[in-house]
């Protein structure tokens, strides 16, 4: 170990300047056996820095090298894991644990001690040794100047003693007075012991002479003790005098203190006294107003809610610990409770009986507007007409504002007595549900009959009771023994209006050939229709828009923000949840205020959303195409509910009679599709343009006018593109089983009307269908025309066929002259049997047979006719050409010319 150490120190630690003071052999713990050496090291500048280092030998094995260093200051904790057993294992608890395993326990114990060691010595923060023999670490003390650092290590630490900077500056100053101090150390030594000797003489001498100062110093010190020892007896004299004294005065701070502890009780006391008086007693008024005031009145109302907040402040007064044990304030808190439980009785009451005389006042009003409309045997044309521009539900704001009046009673009920707060809740929605049903059903008759402009519904229902005797039966099952509403129904409850057999039920889809088309139906009625549908909702909007409101400020639901329990259906306030909860006090089980207004008004408004579907049904029974107003007018009531609040009662039920709305638009569209399919024609008749397609055309008008800037307008595209889609495969199926009509013609007309139709409209979303429109318009009249003109001079052309024959054989086109079967003489020939006569003759019958063909609704006729002109042109001048090119110099033409052409076919036009 030892040359291992020299080896080290000359080829790793010299070069860096440091010298190694301890060395151990480890491997790591737990894995394979790679042995590497610790070493314990310091530098030789200054300052001393103190290291660990690990050095391991090379790949090759023929040298060592430094593998990594490690401060001692970073060293916090070193673990010799058994104090008493030898153990080589060890810890050094750097920034992460290094686990070691010693060749010997001799190394190891030599290491940590020399590393024990170096700690004392240079560092300030000590490191813990855990585990450690307690004697190593004694026996690591240093002793002597010649104790070692490790073992025995001939480099001593405690050798070493650093010289701060006077002795330095001394020792300099000295070699400078001696010019050998350095050239002969030991005549150096010799003087400086000299030099010695002689300040030791010095000093002795001194300490001899100093000898009658040192006695006389001791006299004085004599005499002072002397004077001490009498000066405490005259302090001990002093002592005894002011112990009477001092208990003297601890009697009277004793004393004092039980004065000022008195008047300290008797000031809280009075305090607590003050507190109770000014924060439990009512005024005399208030109880007066609690008690017997009016509620009918605006200043007794005021007197009752003042009253009501001032014990309500008194009751939630927080009582300081040990007032809720005294009797005064537990009787004064009963009188609280009382005063409270009579007011909350009282004050309940009175607004039960005023929610029933609104109800009687609003059932008699309504009475009078409908008693004429569906008594029999009325004049129910006067009553059409009476009712022309009365299509409206009747305004609550009196109601309501009479009622806001208790706004704050019924915050104090909520906070007080929930349970009667509660009660109150359940019976304005009985009321307000039974007569909003009454109102919105006869509002709904009326929009009926408006629409339909009959009332032979009417006739069907019983005579109807005398208003009076309706009023009185309605009103007499408001009051029971409980005070609450018995749920009967009065016999306006009974009346409703449903559409019979005997209205208008004709249909107006595209494609019902066998009943009235859309385009037989008075258009006013289509406006009249969509004036009732957008009044009958901006009617039903306001009404519901107020009574929201007005539950909210009434009941007071906008102050706290969640109650306990959840509420998921209407249902539920039909009796159920406020019945159990009635006599229990506790909150209403929903999960915020805005569910319990928003389910407030599903109870009170409950028959909005199948009136409203009722009249979608009626609407769409009497003309389909009223899906189309419905849809967009719905839709924007359902945007402007939405964008106020998407949670709220107007906006759910908007939205659930759009998605009726919408359902029945695409029905609509859906049974046009499947119409078109069963579509026949005639087999004894021209086809002309077919039935749906101007029927589409009728739809796509309509639909433009109606649905600019609608929200919902991604809607028609769809059904635009469903329809056009059926249009075509159905224009190609008839058109192929067409009998009477050519294809190419069927074809033609048909999708020249749809594009021009588009033209016209200028549907974005059907851009590509109407290029695609005129292409199949563009390819069938070319197709017409080929097919129809065919070849009108048969042999000519057989003629030049020929000559077009031997060319393509190889042939120059001007020796084809001397073809025996194509020269001169047969081309004459050929040309003579067709003069310009014959050539109109055959132009007149072709236009015979094309105006056959063509209806006169799409006007095709001249369209037709130039085509066919243009492509007989074409192929005379093909004639010309080949004469020219295949017959030079032979003066051989035809007998009549392109201008003879266009004087025949503009001739026979005329005549037609």
């Amino acid at each position: 170990m030892t040359a291992i150490k020299h080896a080290l120190q000359r080829d790793i630690f010299t070069p860096n300047d440091e010298r190694l003071l301890s060395i151990v052999n480890v491997c790591k713990a737990g894995k394979k056996k790679k042995n590497c050496f610790l070493c314990a090291t310091v530098t030789t500048e200054r300052p001393v820095q103190v290291k660990v280092v690990k050095v391991k030998k090379s790949d090759k094995g023929d040298f060592y090298k430094r593998q990594i260093a490690w401060a001692l200051r970073d060293l916090a904790v070193v673990d010799a894991k058994d104090a008493i057993k030898e153990n080589p294992e060890f810890d050094l608890h750097f920034e992460k644990i290094y686990k070691w395993v010693a060749s010997s326990t001799a190394e190891k114990n030599a290491f940590i001690s020399c590393i024990w060691k170096l700690n004392q010595r240079y560092l300030r923060k000590k490191i813990d040794f855990v585990n450690v023999s307690s004697q190593l670490l004694e026996e690591s003390v240093p002793s002597g100047e010649n104790q070692s650092v490790a073992g025995g290590d001939e480099e001593a630490v405690d050798e070493y003693q650093e010289l701060n900077a006077r002795e330095e500056q001394d020792i300099e100053i000295m070699m400078e007075g001696c010019e050998y101090a350095i050239s002969n150390a030991e005549a150096f030594a010799e003087k400086l012991s000299r030099e010695l000797q002689v300040l030791d003489g010095a000093n002795i001498q001194s300490i001899m002479a100093s000898e009658k100062q040192v006695n006389i110093l001791m006299k004085l010190l004599d005499e002072a003790l002397k004077e001490v020892d009498q000066i405490e007896l005259k302090l001990s004299s002093y002592e005894e005098m002011l112990q009477s004294v001092k208990e003297q005065m601890d009697q009277i701070s004793e004393s004092n203190h039980l004065i000022h502890l008195s008047n300290t009780n008797n000031l809280k006391l009075l305090s607590e006294i003050e507190f109770l008086v000014n924060h439990m007693d009512l005024a005399k008024g208030h109880i007066k107003a609690l008690q017997e005031g009016d509620l009918a009145s605006s200043r007794g109302i005021e007197a009752c809610t003042n009253a009501a907040d001032a014990i309500l402040q008194c009751m939630n007064v927080a009582l300081r610990p040990g007032h809720d044990m005294l009797l005064a304030v537990k009787q004064q808190q009963q009188r609280f409770s009382d005063l409270r439980e009579h007011f909350a009785r009282r004050l309940a009451s009175h607004l039960n009986n005023v929610f029933v005389q609104q109800f009687t006042q609003a059932l008699l009003q309504l009475c009078n507007r409908s008693y004429f409309l569906l008594v029999p045997g009325h004049d129910q044309s006067s009553t059409l007409a009476q009712h022309s521009v009365e299509l409206t539900l009747p305004n609550h704001h009196p109601f309501h504002r009479d009622l806001l009046r208790y706004a704050k009673l019924m915050e104090w009920l909520k906070s007080t007595d929930y349970g009667k707060y509660e009660g109150l809740t359940k019976n304005y929605m009985d009321y307000l549900s039974r007569l909003y049903e009454r109102e919105i059903r006869d509002f709904f008759e009326v929009a009926k009959i408006k629409m339909t402009g009959t009332t032979k519904e009417s006739k069907k229902f019983a005579t109807l009771p005398r208003k009076e005797s309706a009023v009185k039966q309605e009103t007499e099952s408001l009051h029971g023994s409980s005070g609450k509403l018995t749920g009967s129904t009065s016999s306006l409850n009974k009346l409703s209006v449903q559409s019979s057999g005997n209205r208008r039920s004709q249909s107006s889809s595209l494609l019902d050939m066998g009943n009235m088309s859309a385009s037989d139906l008075d258009v006013a009625d289509r406006t009249k229709f969509d004036k009732i549908f957008e009044q009958v909702l901006s009617e039903l909007e306001p009404l519901c828009l107020a009574e929201q409101d007005f539950i909210s400020k009434f009941f007071k639901l906008q102050q706290h923000q969640s109650m306990p329990g959840t509420m998921t259906e209407a249902e539920d306030l039909d009796g159920g949840a406020f019945s159990r909860q009635h006599n229990s006090g506790t909150p209403l089980p929903v999960s915020s205020e805005k569910d319990m207004i928003r389910q407030m008004m599903i109870k009170i408004f409950r028959c909005i959303e199948p009136e409203l579907n009722n009249l979608i049904a009626l609407g769409d029974k009497i003309d389909s195409f009223n899906s189309l107003y419905m849809l967009v007018k719905m839709s924007h009531h359902v945007w402007t509910a939405q964008n106020v609040d998407p949670a709220s009662f107007l906006s759910t039920t908007l939205g659930n009679v759009l998605v009726t709305v919408k359902r029945n638009f695409d029905k609509c569209i859906s049974n046009q599709i499947r119409q078109m399919e069963e579509v026949k024609i005639s087999k004894k008749s021209k086809v002309g343009i077919l039935p749906f397609v101007a029927e589409f055309e009728e739809f796509a008008g309509l639909a433009e006018s109606i649905f600019k800037n609608a929200e919902r307008r991604g809607d028609l595209d769809k059904a635009y593109t469903k329809l056009i889609r059926g249009v075509f495969v159905n224009v190609e199926k008839v058109a192929n089983e067409s009998q009477k009509t050519p294809r190419d013609v069927v074809m033609m007309e048909n999708f020249h009307h749809i594009f021009a139709t588009l033209s016209r409209l200028k549907i974005s979303c059907l851009e590509a269908e109407k290029k695609e429109a005129k292409q199949k318009y563009t390819d069938h009249l070319q197709s017409y025309v080929i097919y129809s003109l065919g070849q009108p001079l048969e042999k000519l052309n057989h003629f030049f066929e020929g000559v077009e024959a031997r060319v393509a054989q190889g042939i120059r086109e001007e020796e084809v002259s001397y073809q025996l079967a194509f020269n001169k003489q047969e081309l004459r020939k050929v040309i003579k049997e067709y003069p310009g006569k014959e050539v109109k003759k055959g132009l007149d019958n072709l236009y015979k047979k094309v105006d056959k063909h063509l209806c006169e609704e799409e006007n095709l006729l001249q369209v037709v006719w130039h085509s066919m002109q243009d492509e007989f042109i074409r192929q005379y001048k093909h004639f010309e050409g080949l004469i020219a090119r295949c017959y030079p110099g032979s003066g051989v033409t035809m007998e009549f010319t392109i201008q003879d052409i266009l004087d025949y076919c503009s001739s026979i036009a005329q005549s037609h």
